[in-house]
């Protein structure tokens, strides 16, 4: 019997990286819980990933984006309806 070869896992990219971290905090009891999060750009994070990403969220239906003046966004969304 051959042996298989070892899976080598390649790195998260930047733009996988920002969305888990995203994530994380729109999946927080505290957001989910009001339904609302503000995020940030994190320093060394990459605009164009973060542009990006925004531009995702703010295409979700049920998902509002507000962008504040100091670089921030204010997620807010609805719950789904229960069939």
């Amino acid at each position: 019997m051959a042996k298989a070869k070892p899976q080598t896992q390649r790195a998260p990219t930047s733009i996988e990286l920002l969305g888990a971290r995203l994530q994380k905090i729109i999946n927080g009891p505290t957001a989910q819980k009001n339904r609302t999060a503000i995020i940030y750009k994190a320093p060394d994070e990459i605009q164009e990933d973060w542009d990006q990403i925004m531009e995702a969220i703010n295409d979700t239906d049920g998902v509002y984006v507000t962008l504040l003046d100091d670089g921030g966004a204010k997620l807010h969304w609805d719950v789904p309806a229960k069939d």
